[in-house]
């Protein structure tokens, strides 16, 4: 279900709205996508940032690891 709502908007937001829907989205239809895009993309850059946190936090022991099986793997110099 949706909800009614007032957001105030520029001209010149309106104009450029206008311009990229088309005749084909309403201005409502046209902002909830845009902000349907937005909201995903913050959703996806939050996940990326608390992997990469993560990977930052084992970074030394997980390439110390991978540096043991590297060598574990490499032929021996006569």
């Amino acid at each position: 279900m949706k909800e009614k709502t007032s957001v105030t908007l520029s001209p010149e937001v309106l104009t450029g709205i206008d311009r990229l829907a088309g005749s084909k989205l309403s201005r409502s239809a046209f902002i909830e996508k845009v902000l349907r895009q937005y909201l995903r993309q913050r959703v996806k850059a939050e996940r990326s940032a608390r992997d990469l946190a993560i990977l930052n936090k084992y970074a030394h022991e997980l390439n110390v690891d991978a540096e043991d099986g590297l060598e574990d793997q490499a032929p021996e110099e006569e």
